[in-house]
């Protein structure tokens, strides 16, 4: 499912706040209360000025830019764009959702400013020009209807579902009804991270009736059907009690497990360009990499990268 964002709105950037240098005088020097409300004051003037400096370039900066690419990163590039244009009113966000392999596509192809992806970059695509931006950590958690009675699998189990080795919920504990796959396109790139971390590189079959690469509708239609399994980002579990994230090898799928190297399916989330972010375009990766918005992503059901105690390749 293809969706359209376009959000303007126009509320005055914040102003960051700087802290003025201030003078030291010599070892044995005695600092006067008329010396203490110079360097006060100047110190007050230098922040102010660096206040007003702020604000003029949230003013000054202008133009659009425009995302495509993955689904499971719908939140957190809404989310971003949002906040992004209260901070630069003279800035357009639009984004579309597409998928990571779409987004990668656009971005080389001059469709779009910024390409939205859940998978690493492939050879060919480095040699187009593709730059990488790590903008956040993506947990991947397997989901399954209300209903069902198993709260966790093996990795062998889990596998054996996704290669049809396992058909019944009866022969991993569960009630005995057939086991239903809510599977995502071979382009996706929630797919080929769940392939590799998840079934150690197996492919795993496709149900082309029920195969959905928009998170949004794979998690209504995995809560809606009896037997049904899936999986999704973390951050779709925020607040959504309407499917059930099962454990992997007994440790549960959230963000202090994915930072703690516990939980075994995550990636990265990346904004790819091409060629060098410039200009609004590398003001917004620039603020999405910035101290100041990691808790905005963490909100978001997303992990900052700087906190992995794990990586991948």
């Amino acid at each position: 499912m293809k969706k359209n964002i376009q959000k303007t709105i126009a509320v005055l950037g914040a102003a960051v706040l700087a802290t003025g240098m201030v003078g030291c005088g010599s070892s044995n020097t005695n600092t006067s209360a008329a010396d203490t409300s110079a360097d006060s004051s100047a110190a007050e003037s230098g922040a102010a000025a660096d206040t007003t400096e702020n604000s003029a370039d949230a003013k000054n900066l202008s133009g659009s830019i425009t995302l495509a690419g993955s689904t499971s990163m719908e939140k957190f590039a809404n989310a971003l764009a949002e906040t992004f244009m209260e901070k630069y009113p003279n800035v357009t966000v639009q984004a579309e959702f597409t998928g990571s392999s779409a987004g990668i596509e656009s971005v080389l192809a001059g469709q779009c400013d910024v390409g939205d992806s859940s998978r690493a970059l492939k050879d060919d695509e480095k040699a187009k020009g593709a730059v990488e931006n790590i903008v956040a950590i993506d947990g991947i958690a397997v989901v399954v209807d209300p209903s069902n009675a198993v709260d966790g699998l093996s990795k062998d189990d889990l596998t054996g579902i996704y290669d049809g080795s396992i058909t019944n919920w009866k022969d991993v504990g569960g009630l005995d009804e057939a086991v239903v796959l809510i599977t995502r396109p071979s382009t996706s790139g929630t797919r080929a991270l769940f392939t590799k971390y998840a079934l150690d590189g197996k492919e795993e079959l496709s149900n082309k009736s029920m195969e959905t690469d928009d998170s949004g509708t794979l998690v209504q239609t995995v809560s809606q059907t009896k037997g049904a399994i899936g999986y999704v980002a973390l951050s779709y579990l925020m607040n959504n009690n309407t499917v059930t994230p099962l454990a992997i090898d007994g440790v549960e799928p959230t963000l202090d497990n994915v930072y703690n190297g516990k939980y075994p399916v995550w990636g990265y989330e990346h904004m790819y360009t091409k060629g060098e972010a410039a200009g609004a375009v590398k003001a917004f990766i620039d603020f999405i990499m910035s101290k100041d918005y990691s808790a905005d992503i963490e909100k978001q059901g997303y992990g900052v990268a700087s906190k992995m105690k794990v990586t991948w390749e």
